[in-house]
């Protein structure tokens, strides 16, 4: 059974200041060590890439090699698969909104949640809480366990 795992968990493990750096660097290193598969979305690592390289949301960001670099390692992994929207995702992204109201900050939420739904992932790693709204993934925090 595949997982996903949230922007939220790759910046706090490129991100040495941050609270949760050890846990999410250790949980990313257990993905990486594992066989089991896991799935990043592409809005996942678009963002990843906007934010760990943006000067005002770290003090010491990521220069756009560096930050590629950590997507190609995930990426490159055989066990690691790159999903996105498919075709009839408008309907799926309805059915997903139609269970929280998304506006503001939970519009990029709810489009992870539609494009994981269309793909057939449940499990979602992530420190943000949000997704629980949504009612249709299993959302875990392993910065939490």
């Amino acid at each position: 059974m595949s997982f996903a795992i949230d922007v939220n968990l790759l910046l706090y493990a490129s991100d040495a200041g941050a609270p949760g750096h050890m846990r999410a660097a250790a949980f990313l290193r257990d993905c990486i060590r594992s066989i089991q598969v896991f799935c990043l979305a592409w809005p996942t690592l678009m963002g990843y890439l906007r934010m760990a390289t943006h000067p005002r949301i770290f003090d010491r960001p990521l220069s756009p090699s560096q930050a590629m670099a950590n997507v190609e390692a995930l990426t490159g992994l055989p066990h690691c698969r790159v999903i996105g929207e498919l075709y009839g995702f408008w309907a799926v992204y309805r059915e997903v909104t139609a269970m929280a109201l998304s506006r503001g900050n939970l519009v990029p939420d709810a489009h992870l949640a539609a494009i994981l739904r269309q793909n057939g992932i449940a499990t979602l790693y992530t420190d943000d809480r949000d997704f629980r709204k949504f009612g249709l993934l299993d959302v875990r925090d392993p910065l939490r366990a």
